[in-house]
């Protein structure tokens, strides 16, 4: 059975247009994500740069599935993998340089990177990335924030591909920016970004992003394995101004464990594998939280994790 399933992930690659970047059949998963779970990506395809993924893009078989993923700290992939290609945007997509008192970034320049070279720079206004323990790539398309603001207040425009290969720059209001959301369609690609900031202090700058990663070190389960804020705050006119971790608290799942999953004792908005746990026991944990919460409040709390891929019974069966 391995050796029919190899067969297959070869067969896809053969079917694939060539790359100058890297393609890997059934290349692990679990090693990339912060959760440590989930299954193997059928083909992993890193390409070289912006000219190797738009080739791809364009020449790629149609009824094969394509999935973006960062550096996997907002995203639980399941146990049965994720069929099709998945594509890391790499050494190729990570440049970051300061522009008067803007910053042009790769997608999958890591925020805390952006943060520091602002910093360096002279630039505020971007501190806020310090907090997001994420890409530019997954900051776009979630409209991330944290301490205050979002990836919306600090938008000039962003770069993306298309499922057919076709190059867009977008401006912020094209974005269709929301809380946590963009209404680009899901399946464009960013790939680079212009961020505003303003003159400022690097000392001073400096000296926010210390508080920030101090707040977040004092209130977050940071040291653990664990996918960062689990549920949307939802919005004030439905919750009365409670925040997500507070329902969840009120809703006495604060420790609640499934397997080896646990709602965090330290902050209830995070979920953690206490080492051995599946990615069925982190989404079964979570739904179980959305169940209490909606019992409790009649509030349906929304993920905020990305939830991607197959369950082990679909994967056998695909």
């Amino acid at each position: 059975m391995m050796a029919a399933a190899q067969m297959r992930h070869d067969d896809l690659i053969a079917r694939l247009p060539p790359v100058r970047g890297r393609l890997t059949a059934q290349a692990p998963l679990a090693d990339v994500t912060w959760f440590r779970v989930g299954g193997p990506a059928e083909v992993m395809f890193r390409p070289a740069d912006r000219d190797d993924l738009v080739a791809f893009l364009k020449d790629r078989p149609a009824d094969v599935p394509v999935t973006v993923l960062g550096v996997g700290s907002n995203t639980l992939v399941r146990d049965g993998g994720i069929a099709g290609v998945v594509i890391r945007l790499g050494r190729g997509f990570v440049e970051v340089e300061a522009d008067g008192t803007d910053i042009i970034a790769g997608a999958g320049a890591p925020d805390v990177n952006v943060a520091m070279t602002a910093q360096r720079a002279g630039i505020a206004g971007l501190e806020f990335l310090r907090g997001i323990p994420g890409t530019i790539g997954g900051g776009l398309r979630m409209n991330a924030g944290a301490y205050g603001r979002e990836f919306r207040d600090v938008l000039v425009w962003a770069e993306a591909v298309d499922a057919e290969g076709n190059l867009h720059r977008l401006t912020p209001a094209e974005m269709q920016f929301g809380y946590r959301h963009c209404g680009v369609p899901e399946d464009w690609i960013f790939i680079a970004c212009r961020l505003k900031g303003e003159a400022g202090d690097p000392a001073a700058i400096q000296a926010r992003m210390d508080e920030i990663q101090a707040a977040r070190e004092g209130s977050q389960p940071i040291r653990s394995r664990t996918g960062g804020s689990t549920f949307a705050n939802p919005p004030i006119e439905e919750s009365g101004g409670h925040k997500a971790w507070q329902l969840i608290d009120a809703a006495g799942c604060r420790g609640l464990v499934v397997g080896d999953a646990q709602v965090s004792e330290q902050h209830c908005n995070f979920l953690i594998n206490r080492g051995a746990a599946t990615a069925a026991d982190l989404e079964t944990l979570g739904e179980t939280v959305r169940e209490r919460v909606k019992a409790n409040s009649g509030i349906s709390l929304r993920w905020e994790i990305r939830r991607i891929g197959m369950q082990k019974s679909e994967a056998r069966h695909g």
